[in-house]
């Protein structure tokens, strides 16, 4: 072979890579653009909150806890588990409280929960309300088991 077709069958090798890593960029930006984050209280904002339907009477809104896709380790969760595990959650973020929450003085004293609040709650407890970024559920005051400080600390995905 001569140099002349050696220097033009090297040109001709990056421009197949280049067109299949066109292809792949394209691609994972449509998969970027599609898979929107999970909410969480962090990266709610107060105008999604105002959004969300306001709970009627001695109801609460919860925002469940969403596991974190991947551990401090770099170990990543298969999609199946996520899912799994964001059903199964009996800890959710409190966001809003209904007007009447708590405000039977025989049955509860004090509030249980104030609005910031980790919560736990029983696995079937509440409505669930499918919203975009995930799913709130509407809880009677009287749904809420417990408070925690974090919730990392007592939800397990393995």
């Amino acid at each position: 072979m001569s140099k002349e077709t050696l220097s033009t069958s090297a040109k001709e090798i990056p421009k197949i890579k280049l067109g299949l890593e066109e292809k792949y960029e394209e691609e994972n930006q449509l998969q970027s653009i599609d898979a929107k984050e999970p909410l969480t209280p962090e990266n709610i904002g107060s105008d999604t909150v105002d959004e969300l339907p306001n709970p009627s009477g001695y109801r609460i809104l919860v925002l469940p806890f969403t596991p974190k896709e991947k551990t401090k380790g770099g170990i990543l969760f298969s999609q199946e588990s996520l899912d799994k595990a964001r059903i199964a959650t009996t800890c959710g973020y409190v966001l809003k409280m209904g007007d009447l929450a708590y405000q039977d003085k025989d049955k509860f004293g004090e509030p249980w929960c104030k609005k910031g609040d980790w919560v736990i709650f029983a696995r079937y407890a509440g409505s669930r309300l499918p919203i975009e970024g995930g799913e709130v559920r509407i809880l009677n005051d009287d749904e809420v088991l417990g408070t925690v400080s974090d919730p990392e600390s007592i939800l397990h995905l393995i």
